[in-house]
Formats: C-alpha cells, sequence, structure tokens
C-alpha cells in the first residue's frame, strides 16, 4: 500500500517563515500528527549559509546586498551558500527517513546518501519530462546539465542541501533554478564553487512552460522516486 504524502504549494514564503513552518511540521510529523509533506515555493532574495559554508564565499559587501534587496541566512542545512529568490521553485520534503523505533544522533550515512540521490534523481526525472538532459555528478552533490552553449564545464541546474534531525525526519532541500535573475550568483561564490556556472530553465526552453507545469512535474517524479502517493492540500492554512 503506498504512503501517502500531502503536498502544499505556498506560493512566496520568507525563508525564515518556511524555516520555522519545516520545524514545526516536521515535529508534528514525527509524533505521528501529520503524514509526510513536501512544500514546494519561493522565497524572496537570500542567501543562506549551510555549515560547510562561510562568509568569505560571499561576495557584495552589505552596500550591495541592501542595493539588491537580498538577506543572508546562516541555516542548519548541510552545503555551503546558495542562493534564493523568485523564479526558483524551492522544495522542502519533511520525511520520516528512519525505520521505526529509531534512535540516534545521525542518520547511517549510507541512508543519508541514499536520500540525496533520490532528491537528485527526482529533479532529473522531471527535467527529463520538460525536455532537459540533466544528470548527477560524482564527488558533488545537486543536479547538471550541459550550458546550451558548450563550453569546458556543465552547470548546475538545482541545488541541494538537508538536515536530519535526531528523529529522523528530514529539513530543507532542494532549489530548481527555473527563471531566477541569475545576477543574484554575482555575489557569492555558489556552492562555495569557483568557477561553476549556474543554469536554469530558460536558458534551455523557449517558450519556458508555466509554473504549474513544471511543478507537476516535480510532484509527479517524487511520486515516482519515493513511492509516495500524493495528495494536494487546499485551503489549510499553515502560516
Amino acid at each position: 500500500m503506498e504512503s501517502i504524502c500531502a503536498v502544499y504549494i505556498l506560493g512566496q514564503v520568507g525563508y525564515q517563515s518556511a524555516w520555522d513552518l519545516q520545524n514545526r511540521l516536521a515535529g508534528e510529523i514525527a509524533s505521528g500528527n501529520r503524514p509526510p509533506t513536501l512544500l514546494l515555493l519561493e522565497h524572496p532574495h537570500t542567501f543562506t549559509i549551510g555549515r560547510r559554508g562561510g562568509w568569505q564565499n560571499i561576495l557584495w559587501d552589505v552596500f550591495q546586498r541592501e542595493e539588491h534587496g537580498v538577506a543572508v541566512i546562516e541555516v542548519d542545512r548541510g552545503g555551503d551558500i546558495t542562493y534564493h529568490g523568485p523564479g526558483q521553485l524551492v522544495g522542502y520534503p519533511l520525511l520520516p527517513l528512519a525505520l521505526p523505533g529509531w534512535q540516534g544522533e545521525r542518520l547511517p550515512q549510507a541512508d543519508f546518501v541514499g536520500y540525496l540521490r533520490r532528491l537528485e534523481t527526482t529533479l532529473i526525472v522531471a527535467l527529463e519530462s520538460l525536455g532537459i538532459e540533466a544528470f548527477q555528478r560524482q564527488g558533488y552533490t545537486g543536479v547538471w546539465a550541459n550550458p546550451p552553449v558548450v563550453g569546458p564545464l556543465s552547470g548546475k541546474i538545482a541545488s541541494i542541501g538537508v538536515k536530519i534531525d535526531s528523529k529522523g525526519i528530514s529539513r530543507h532541500g532542494f532549489a530548481l533554478n527555473v527563471s531566477p535573475d541569475r545576477t543574484y550568483w554575482s555575489g557569492i561564490v555558489p556552492c562555495g564553487l569557483d568557477g561553476v556556472e549556474m543554469l536554469s530553465l530558460d536558458q534551455f526552453l523557449d517558450p519556458l512552460p508555466s509554473s504549474v507545469q513544471v511543478t507537476q512535474e516535480v510532484i509527479d517524479a517524487f511520486a515516482q522516486v519515493f513511492g509516495y502517493k500524493i495528495v494536494k492540500i487546499v485551503g489549510e492554512t499553515l502560516i
């Protein structure tokens, strides 16, 4: 029997509000009062610094950040620094990943890495359905594609950074670049990788599919890869 995953499409949500929401819902999932949940949304302009990141990867000074209206938030996910903003589809899967009765401080490494690979696969499947060939890159987390104009390296079309809490519930997730303002990546060293090119769907597809279509392809791929029956929730106020 398929497990149910509740999906909420929230529109634009401030980063801190979404982080607080994740923490609240994850507690409800851990206590059995809420099913596995996938939040889909976008953020206003924000740089987030993960546990492996540092302020040295921010290239804009405080005045440039104010001019561009971008906030900086240090977060508890894995990974380095990334950009969130309008035109990006952000997904936060809040899933119970540990076996029943599991207790410990950290999910086993194999399970943790396996979860990252499944998130990558989800986005690769969704992108393929939209006509974009994407792939995993050994040694790097995220989803990659070859630039439309051939260059020396592949580019990154989706970033992934997660946290698994002590009860085995996932937090944070992925950011798929649909049609963001790429100017903002000049303000950071994306993912702490010098020279990485950040790509987006609008460089590959003309016309660009609607946000509704892109979101639905991601939902369908997520259901396929994780084996969930999707239930879209409409009308419940989360924030």
